[in-house]
């Protein structure tokens, strides 16, 4: 079997995917799309990813077959049920409801808000893009908090990350990138630090993908 994640280093969609698959301790190949430049609007791009965004996680049977995932929060159920241990869903039905939770507070909560494709427009339109994410992260990160703070053991849904810690990682990345103070929600800060100590977390960062831009 063959895993091909198609991916951009700063893409926060991209990095939970990555941190999924360290987690499950499954090699992939990295093939680089470069959003800014316009990449995933490409005709054999869009052929694997009809919306044109990132990430599109390819998969090849050994017997041949061949298909191509994307949202990376279906990828990441996706990885969980072929590939059940560790799981990234909890097994008790509430808990699992509850990270599920967690993590559409950030995929539909803030993500769709600070995608480039939304930055791009508030420019256009002549607003600036990190005035207009800034406060849409921070009503949304400490949201996170209080639901999490009924939930959190060692990680956002005890003791073992989840895909609610999947989504949270790459978003205080994001908040950090926007300007976003979150030290004041100490248990996030907590849990990125738990989750930052683990290689899959360590090694999903955008600043160690192959495509990063070095500052």
């Amino acid at each position: 079997m063959k895993l091909v994640l198609h991916s951009y280093w700063r893409s926060s969609a991209s990095h939970r995917v990555r941190i999924g698959l360290g987690l499950k301790q499954l090699p992939y190949d990295y093939v680089a799309i470069n959003i800014l430049r316009g990449e995933q609007h490409a005709d054999a791009y869009r052929a694997k990813n009809p919306m044109a965004q990132v990430p599109t996680l390819e998969i090849t049977e050994d017997d041949g077959t061949h298909f191509a995932l994307t949202q990376s929060l279906a990828i990441l159920e996706y990885l969980d049920e072929r590939w059940p241990d560790p799981p990234l869903l909890p097994r008790e039905p509430l808990l699992r409801a509850r990270a599920r939770a967690l993590a559409e507070v950030i995929n539909s909560g803030i993500q769709p808000l600070q995608n480039l494709s939304t930055t791009k427009q508030v420019v256009k339109l002549g607003g600036k893009d990190s005035e207009w994410v800034a406060p849409f992260i921070a009503n949304g990160l400490a949201a996170y908090a209080k639901l999490a703070a009924e939930t959190a053991g060692t990680f956002s849904v005890g003791d073992a990350p989840t895909i609610a810690d999947c989504c949270l990682i790459p978003q205080l990345a994001s908040a950090r990138r926007f300007g976003v103070d979150y030290k004041h929600l100490e248990l996030l800060v907590a849990i990125e630090e738990r989750c930052l100590a683990l290689p899959a977390f360590a090694k999903a960062a955008p600043d160690q993908q192959p495509d990063a831009v070095k500052s």
